[in-house]
């Protein structure tokens, strides 16, 4: 951190390539889309915006390349992701730099991002060789039963803005590894992360075709003939629910193969007899990472009513205490949200939750400076009519609210149509674990408000979600089985 920041900045744009990567190739556009840094709000980069029928490339050249990639042997596959996880190590400065640039995060932040989306890599370069048919004897016919597991065939991967790395290696690493040939979109917002890993993923020898990735400002104009495309035979997405649902009414029409990570409305549950500086710490973590921009952030902090006074205290104090700027600069924690647009919408449910009653503990208010920064925000008393109990808030909005039994907090945290992720806090671990068996959600934290590991099962119940990323289980969502009747 030595450096100036504009000439690590500086650095980091020279490393980048130009264009469009498709069929190992590097191709310009006529026109480009800029990119903003949200701690400036200035334009610092541009990246190709493709049109429709350049998308249509990307998926002639990964149809092109599938079939020879699904025949290559499990091992080769394994070795090329080491080495694309090797050279994401080499680079990780250059990559944290990159993400904090484009999305916003804290320099440190977006270290511990790289970290944890190249552990997808390396997890999956092993799991590349772990897939496995099975053979036994059929009881009444006799023959024997062989079944094998093939990949799916091209994938279209659809991105978000919040984590440009870990969310793309979430979903390319276990394609990869499956022997599918994928099309990389990421978000408008924030494109460069995906271009950086590109020119990774040519150096590691790749093959061509394999990997494809395309930049755009037409998000719905170049995804849509891809959908339609007989060729393309499974699309993985993280991102609203709205667009989420969308996408699975395209994909119903061709019977597509989906997984579709989608919104949250995480509650945090700090019970009676919960240890609280524990509490605090896992509220801290699990609603400031990523500046609150994530979808497994704490949405709703339910706080038993003989703790909620000192909880609300010690927790708003820990949130005053985090020093908001540019990630680059030395000692900052907290970084600005993503565009004005995204900061309004923030700021909206803020005042709602004034409006109604809700008492300011510290924050509320945008911070006036260039970029689109905000105070982090703690406001108590929150009241059950309340637009956060409905709505996600990505953004450094804490709301806390009392609860009085078990029963009332178990139903306030299920009264949401998602399920993606909650936390529970209890000195007594069976206490915790009994009461997060009745949570609605497809993950649970206990004790603790970290939850993201490459190990684990990521995904959501309700309206949050198909399908699991990460685990064993991330690479069954890229392949088929298919059944041999033999006879004996």
């Amino acid at each position: 951190m030595s450096e100036r920041i504009e000439e690590r900045e500086q650095r980091v744009l020279s490393a980048l390539p130009k264009g469009l990567f498709i069929g190992g190739e590097w191709i310009e556009t006529a026109n480009t889309v800029p990119v903003e840094n949200p701690a400036t709000g200035q334009i610092f980069a541009e990246v190709a915006d493709a049109t429709p029928e350049q998308a249509l490339q990307a998926l002639d050249a990964a149809s092109d390349a599938a079939p020879a990639w699904a025949a290559t042997d499990p091992r080769e596959r394994a070795e090329i992701l080491r080495r694309i996880f090797t050279l994401i190590e080499q680079k990780k400065d250059l990559f944290a730099t990159l993400i904090t640039m484009e999305m916003g995060k804290s320099f440190a932040e977006s270290l511990g991002e790289v970290t944890y989306g190249n552990e997808y890599v390396r997890w999956f370069s092993e799991q590349a060789c772990r897939i496995n048919g099975s053979n036994g004897i059929a009881p009444a016919s006799g023959r024997r039963i062989v079944t094998d597991k093939i990949p799916v065939g091209p994938v279209l991967a659809i991105t978000p803005w919040n984590f440009p790395l870990a969310m793309l290696t979430r979903k390319m690493a276990p394609a990869l590894a499956a022997g599918c040939t994928v099309i990389l979109k990421p978000a408008k917002l924030t494109p460069l992360t995906t271009t950086l890993l590109a020119s990774v993923l040519q150096e590691a020898g790749l093959p061509a075709g394999v990997a494809n990735v395309y930049t755009t400002n037409r998000s719905g104009a170049t995804t849509t003939p891809i959908i339609n495309d007989l060729r393309l035979r499974k699309i993985t997405f993280t991102g609203s629910t709205e667009v989420g649902v969308r996408l699975l009414q395209q994909s119903a029409n061709r019977v597509l193969r989906t997984s579709m990570e989608l919104g949250g409305n995480a509650p945090l549950v700090v019970l009676a007899d919960a240890d609280l500086d524990l509490a605090v710490k896992g509220a801290m973590d699990a609603k400031m990472r990523n500046v609150g921009e994530s979808c497994i952030a704490s949405n709703r902090l339910l706080v038993h009513e003989s703790l909620v006074e000192e909880f609300t205290r010690r927790f708003a104090e820990q949130m005053a205490a985090l020093t908001v700027g540019y990630g680059l600069e030395e000692g900052v924690t907290t970084g600005p949200l993503i565009d004005a647009t995204q900061r309004a919408a923030v700021l909206r449910l803020v005042q709602d939750a004034i409006d109604r009653g809700g008492k300011v503990a510290t924050g509320g208010n945008a911070i006036d400076r260039p970029g689109y920064f905000m105070e982090p925000t703690v406001i108590s008393g929150i009241t059950p009519d309340a637009r956060i109990h409905r709505e996600e808030i990505f953004g450094p909005f804490a709301p806390v609210i009392s609860f009085a039994t078990e029963e009332e907090a178990l139903a306030m945290a299920n009264d949401t149509e998602f399920g993606l992720a909650s936390y529970v806090f209890s000195a007594d671990l069976g206490h915790a674990m009994r009461f997060g068996e009745g949570i609605e959600s497809g993950m649970v934290g206990i004790n603790t408000g970290l939850i993201s590991d490459a190990a684990a099962p990521f995904g959501g119940v309700k309206m949050s979600g198909l399908g699991r990323e990460g685990s064993e289980l991330g690479i069954e969502e890229f392949l088929e089985t298919k059944y041999y009747a033999v006879p004996r």
